[in-house]
């Protein structure tokens, strides 16, 4: 027996959904339909793959979830042949569905995504923003091609591009004492309330640093928002410690923020690019990380002060 192009997906929507009558409505099929796939993939692979869960639905085994991410690959490079079909026929453009952090999608995503167009040309973008948790989720989905992210918290994989490394700093109110200092210490910063950027993996990163050479600040305000931190802190609500600047081509701070290098050599979290192609990337994907790697390229050395990622494919600028 022979596993089908048309049953790997059946698998997958069975592993996204978890539930074969879900799975079922979402494919419009029948129930038959989606166990003979089940039966053909482990009768090929000689393994179980999915286990029933009497009351909570079907869930993928070990072996299982080696399968899925060798079936993201194989159905990846099928929609990418039938992508580059649709061009030829010149009935549809190219589509590039994109994960990334959340400050990144005002941030970062919108000026690399000119840069991809003028460069490639037309494309469809769809864009999701959302924290590393989910971000790893909607990777080892399928939902996205790519993700731009840190490397904070668990691993993304190992189809891994890393760009640059982005050095922490001092959010604080431009009329305060601290931000005529050239530089701040975090013992400093702690004497005043923190607005944390409450993202999962994000929040233990950013309140472990003061882990290392003070207690931990007093917290004021807690937010999934980027926006919020910039503003709570524009109206004395606090100090926030953060990783990316505004480009200038996105959102400016505004008279009332200042940002202040801190004193600590500290470890620097890298922004990096995920994907699930290792090195079968579509052509849609590699031009992604080539915009992303020039636009860095040209706004680096003054906007960011990064510095080599450690990686021969990292940027490398001079330290601050």
């Amino acid at each position: 027996m022979r596993l089908t192009y048309r049953q790997v997906e059946y698998l997958r929507e069975l592993a996204r959904h978890d539930s074969i009558a879900a799975a079922c409505k979402v494919l419009a099929i029948s129930q038959s339909s989606v166990l003979a796939a089940i039966d053909v993939a482990e009768d090929v692979t000689g393994t179980q793959l999915f286990t029933r869960r009497k009351g909570h639905g079907i869930a993928l085994t070990p072996a299982g979830r080696t399968f899925l991410i060798s079936a993201h690959r194989f159905l990846a490079s099928g929609e990418e042949f039938s992508r580059a079909l649709e061009q030829f026929s010149e009935t549809s453009g190219a589509t590039l569905r994109i994960g990334c952090f959340v400050p990144f999608g005002a941030l970062l995503i919108p000026p690399v995504i000119k840069r991809y167009t003028e460069q490639i040309g037309s494309c469809e973008f769809t864009l999701l923003e959302g924290d590393q948790t989910e971000l790893r989720a909607w990777l080892a989905s399928g939902e996205v091609d790519l993700i731009v992210t840190y490397d904070i918290g668990q691993e993304f994989g190992s189809s891994i591009t890393p760009i640059c490394k982005f050095p922490t700093h001092a959010l604080v109110r431009a009329d305060s004492k601290i931000a005529e200092m050239p530089a701040v210490s975090l013992k400093k910063l702690a004497e005043h309330p923190l607005v944390l950027l409450d993202l999962p993996e994000t929040r233990v990163y950013l309140l472990g640093l003061f882990d290392n050479v003070v207690n931990r600040p007093r917290i004021g305000l807690r937010t999934r928002s980027y926006e919020t931190v910039r503003s709570a802190v524009s109206n004395g609500l606090g100090v926030s410690i953060l990783n990316i600047k505004p480009t200038p081509e996105t959102i400016p701070d505004n008279d009332n923020l200042a940002r202040v290098p801190l004193l600590e050599n500290l470890r620097q979290p890298t922004l990096l690019v995920a994907d699930p192609y290792g090195a079968q990337k579509p052509a849609s994907v590699s031009a992604f990380i080539s915009a992303l790697h020039s636009y860095l390229g040209e706004i680096g050395p003054e906007q960011f002060a990064v510095v080599r990622s450690g990686d021969a494919d990292g940027l490398m600028f001079p330290a601050p």
